[in-house]
Parts: C-alpha cells; sequence; structure tokens
C-alpha cells in the first residue's frame, strides 16, 4: 500500500510539472461586472469568479470559487447571504483522484444541490444566495499543505468564512454546507465561531478524527489507507486551462505527508497529540451556532458512533436532525439522481424543502411556515417519526448480568453475521414488544496475565421466533495490560422495535471483521463477569411522518439474519422495561 501511494505522488508531482508549461488561458464566455473581474457562465443561473484570499496565518492563499446568481455583479448593489463549502474534494480537475483535464468552471460537488434547490433564483421564495466553495490548504487552487482535520484547516475554515462574510456581494451571513469531509469543515466553523457564521448543514460528517480511523485502538478496515489517500489529493494538480496561480498553488508541498502519515500510525489515542486537535467533540460543547445535521444508522463511512454525543452537547434551540436507516448519502439523494427520479435514499423526500426553511430563516430571517421537529428519526422498520431529543427523554437504561465464559483472540469473528463462536447471554421470549432507542454500554471485567493487547468485540441482537438473529448494535476494543482488569465500551445507537416473542441476544467475542481490522493474539481471554445496560423507550409511539425503508435498510436487513441455535446454557433474566404505555 505504501509503494502505491508513493507511486501515486510521483504521478501527480509530474502531471503539475506538464500542466504548468502548457496551461492555456480561459477565455470562452468572459465578461466583466463593475468590479472588473472576470465572470463566465457556465450555468444558466450563475455566473462565476474566481478569487484568492489569505489563510489566518498571513501567508497561506486560499482558492475560492463564486458563483453569483445570474445578473448579479461582484457589487454591492444586490448583495446575498452566502452558502460556503470549505473542502478537500473541489479541485478543478476532479474530486478524489479522478480527473478533468477538459473540464471547464468550479468542480460541480455540490451543482446537484443548485439545481434542487434553486438557491441561486432570486424568484425562489426566499430569494437568492450565493455559493462559495473555498479549497482547504494544499488542495484544489490553495496554497499551502494539508493538515487532515487539524489546527491549520480549522484556521482556514474561519478566514474562509470571515472573507466569504466580508465580500461587498454579501449581506455579511454565511451558511455552510457540506457532506463527509465538507461536513467535518462545517463544524470546524461551529467551533471556530468565525465572525458572520449564521447556520451550519453538515451531512454524515467526522466528528473525530481518531474516531474516523479508530474504534477503541481497532483500526477500521474501510479507512486503513484514508491518511495517504488525502496526501494523494493534496499532490494533485489543477487543469491544464487553470490560471497560472491556480497551478502554482497546486504544485505538491510534500513536507506534511510524512507528518500525517507518521502522526496518524503512532497515536492510536483520542486524547493524544495528533488526535486531539482532530476531536471536535469538545470544542464545541456549548455552542449556539444552529445546525441541521443528518446521520445514518447503517453508515458504513461516517460512522455514528460520535454523532449523538456531539449533538447533544451543542446549545441553543435552533438545531435539527435527521437520524435515519440510511448509508452516506446526502438528504436529497435519490437512486437515479442524475435524473433525479426514483426512490429517496433517506426514506424522506422532505429534506431540501426542510433545509432551505433552516437556511432562509437563519440567513434571510424568514419566518417558515412550516413547524419543522427539532429531530426525525426512523426506526428499524423504515418509520419516520418527530422527537424533541434523541436518546428520547423517556428512554431508561436496564442493566442485565451476562454470562462468564473464555473466547480465543481469532481475530476472525463477524459480528454482523451473528456468530457461533462467542460467550452468548439471551433472554426468554419476550412477553411484550420493546423498543430499543439509545446507544448501550457495556462493562465486561477481563483477565489475561499473558495478554499485553487482545481483541474483544461486543454484539447486541433481535433473535426471531424462528431463531434468525438480527444485529442491532456492535462495538469493539482492544484490550491493553495484564491482570483482572475492567474494560468499558459504549455501543452504536439504534431505534429497533422488537415485537412480543422475539429474544434479545448478546455476545461477548473476539472480533468485528465486518467492519474492522484485527491483528490476533491467538490467546484465550476469560471474561470474569459483564454487565450490559440496555435502552429502551417507556412510552409507545403510534404516530408517524412520510416516509418509508430505504435501500440501505432492505441491503443490510439481508447482511444480518443469521440463524443462532439458543441453548439452555446462553438463556438468563433480561432486566428489561414493562409494557409500552
Amino acid at each position: 500500500m505504501r509503494t502505491r501511494l508513493l507511486t501515486l505522488l510521483l504521478a501527480s508531482v509530474a502531471l503539475v510539472a506538464m500542466v504548468a508549461t502548457s496551461a492555456p488561458a480561459l477565455t470562452a464566455g468572459l465578461s466583466s461586472d463593475a468590479s472588473g473581474a472576470e465572470q463566465v457562465t457556465l450555468r444558466e443561473d450563475g455566473e462565476w469568479t474566481e478569487h484568492y484570499f489569505p489563510a489566518g496565518d498571513g501567508v497561506t492563499m486560499l482558492h475560492a470559487d463564486v458563483i453569483r446568481p445570474k445578473g448579479y455583479d461582484l457589487t454591492d448593489a444586490q448583495p446575498t447571504p452566502v452558502i460556503l463549502t470549505v473542502s478537500p474534494y473541489t479541485n478543478h480537475n476532479g474530486s478524489t483522484t479522478d480527473l478533468d483535464l477538459n473540464g471547464v468552471g468550479p468542480n460541480p460537488r455540490f451543482f446537484d444541490f443548485l439545481d434542487r434547490s434553486q438557491a441561486l433564483d432570486p424568484d425562489r421564495d426566499g430569494g437568492a444566495y450565493t455559493y462559495v466553495a473555498v479549497d482547504l490548504p494544499g488542495d484544489g487552487g490553495s496554497g499551502g499543505c494539508n493538515d487532515w482535520g487539524g489546527l491549520r484547516e480549522q484556521d482556514a475554515v474561519r478566514a474562509a468564512v470571515e472573507w466569504a462574510a466580508s465580500q461587498d456581494w454579501s449581506t455579511g451571513k454565511v451558511g455552510m454546507l457540506g457532506k463527509s469531509y465538507d461536513g467535518w469543515t462545517g463544524l470546524m466553523g461551529i467551533a471556530q465561531q468565525p465572525r458572520g457564521l449564521a447556520a451550519v448543514a453538515s451531512l454524515e460528517p467526522v466528528y473525530s478524527g481518531y474516531r474516523y480511523i479508530y474504534n477503541n485502538s481497532i483500526h477500521r478496515s474501510s479507512t486503513v489507507a484514508t491518511i495517504g489517500l488525502f496526501q494523494v489529493i493534496d499532490a494533485k494538480p489543477g487543469r491544464p486551462g487553470d490560471e497560472p496561480q491556480y497551478l502554482v498553488n497546486s504544485a505538491p508541498q510534500a513536507w506534511c505527508y510524512g507528518v500525517n502519515l507518521a502522526g496518524s500510525n503512532a497515536d492510536l489515542h483520542e486524547n493524544g497529540p495528533y488526535w486531539e486537535e482532530r476531536n471536535l467533540l469538545l470544542t464545541t460543547i456549548g455552542r449556539t451556532t444552529p445546525l441541521f445535521l443528518t446521520q445514518g444508522f447503517l453508515e458504513t463511512n461516517t460512522l455514528s458512533d460520535a454523532a449523538f454525543q456531539y449533538y447533544n452537547g451543542l446549545a441553543g434551540s435552533q438545531n435539527r436532525a435527521w437520524y435515519g436507516q440510511f448509508d452516506h448519502v446526502r438528504g436529497w439523494e435519490q437512486q437515479n439522481e442524475a435524473a433525479q427520479e426514483g426512490d429517496y435514499l433517506t426514506g424522506r423526500d422532505t429534506f431540501m424543502d426542510e433545509l432551505m426553511r433552516f437556511f432562509d430563516l437563519h440567513l434571510k430571517d424568514i419566518t417558515p411556515d412550516v413547524d419543522d421537529a427539532p429531530i426525525v428519526v426512523q426506526d428499524i422498520r423504515g418509520r419516520y417519526r418527530d422527537e424533541a431529543q434523541w436518546p428520547p427523554a423517556d428512554m431508561r437504561s436496564y442493566t442485565t448480568s451476562l454470562n462468564a465464559g473464555s473466547y480465543t483472540d481469532n481475530g476472525s469473528g463477524n459480528l454482523l453475521t451473528a456468530p457461533a463462536d462467542g460467550i452468548w447471554t439471551v433472554s426468554e421470549p419476550l412477553a411484550h414488544d420493546v423498543w430499543f432507542a439509545g446507544e448501550p454500554s457495556v462493562t465486561v471485567r477481563v483477565d489475561g496475565d499473558t495478554l499485553p493487547t487482545a481483541n474483544l468485540a461486543v454484539g447486541v441482537y433481535e433473535i426471531t421466533s424462528d431463531n434468525q438473529a438480527y444485529m442491532i448494535s456492535r462495538g469493539v476494543t482492544l484490550l491493553h495490560g495484564t491482570g483482572a482488569r475492567n474494560v468499558s465500551l459504549q455501543m452504536m445507537g439504534q431505534d429497533w422495535p422488537i415485537p412480543a416473542g422475539s429474544r434479545i441476544g448478546v455476545v461477548v467475542t473476539d472480533a468485528d471483521t465486518s467492519q474492522f481490522t484485527h491483528v490476533a493474539s491467538r490467546t484465550t481471554v476469560d471474561v470474569l463477569s459483564a454487565d450490559i445496560r440496555l435502552p429502551f423507550l417507556t412510552e409507545d409511539r403510534t404516530e408517524f411522518g412520510p416516509g418509508d425503508s430505504t435501500a440501505r435498510l432492505e441491503q443490510y436487513m439481508g447482511q444480518t439474519g443469521r440463524p443462532l441455535a439458543v441453548q439452555p446454557g446462553m438463556v438468563t433474566d433480561f432486566t428489561l422495561p414493562g409494557p409500552l404505555q
């Protein structure tokens, strides 16, 4: 993998040299506005200009693509609020490692947003916005070197917001929009509190760089090469047709590459020096900037293991969230996104309307005529409902003692497919319906004088009346140290009604290879005792809003759901709530 990354880096550097010496001037479609800036009409609803401004260090120059509504110039004659994306993915030459050598104009990463929202249309209810995309340091047309979520990037976010807010064509109010990494930069904006930041819409973001790469010191399988990938993205040049300053800025400054690779691999703890500055869970506690968040329970990219801690740590009364049975998608996406048709990937078609009401309220002071719920939650049956908070206020945790025993740390367990190996604890068939809603936590007392490190994984399941086990929640951790000791971990959240007649099962085992990369110790782990706290609602939910199942939900239920032979020795009394009220 390191050899491949080095090859990609060298190829990118060579391509920079090539395009820097042969870039033609971009002249087609140009016009001049009252400020003298050249505008290019690339969309029927907007006109594009490019700009450079300093980051907070006063040295690094950041690049911005600005799209004004059609016919609006860069003076203060028609100022609008700004919707801003700060991203590593807005290089003119493609979003990640793809190439767009012959394209013209800005990266179209959020053109689907502009198309669906009509944000550039002055005749839209609520009026027009200006859209701005700023490249993070080292990416696209911005100078410097990438910092993979560190303080240099956070400072660049501050500079980008304050620059956009200070322009003649801006009303001074900026809303940030992004998904995934550029959803993370939106949360950086909340942490930095730049002048002019009025609201943030963050879709499936990163909350802590460490938790994106690791879970309790165990590497996520899908992120093994992530840090290296972003060094390749940093090294990628602009298009041959980009202006000279863009090409100069896009030339790699490779000094940071080794720093990122070494820091991320040498530091396995969230409070370590590399990861601490990339953790927004603490730096945003109590912030009041309004946030519109989406988080999929069934995410395969940016997991939900920090989402609810982050959201519930914010202050203010204007925050909104969608929590549902979807994957790494934008709230407005459909199965055939290019044609804007087919089922919505969130199972609900109201996201764009709600998002624009959110922006209109906080950037234009337009009170909506629809009372959107603070939080909408989709349960495992595909039904959406309104909640004031999540986990809901009527959630209660119930503690059950799990069976003791031993397992061998082979690093081969797979929680998604309900492993037979491990220490199982299973309830009697439920006498009444219960509703799992929240994040379970477990404390395990392990012993292992021969264990400098070993793996531990815990899964929670619904076991149906025909003994099919469906995974509700999971968690993993690396066991450090020797001797008898307690290990605690918080598991993934979910919203899952469980009908009478089903059982609840919990397994303590060695690994979860469906999502994590384990290094097996090949030793025996003795589980002396364990307690799990399971979250359940006390009140039933009977009113549901618009929404339906999702493609990701159907896929997930087909992945899990494996037969489990329940043995008498597994069965014990679970502490459970009474009937739903």
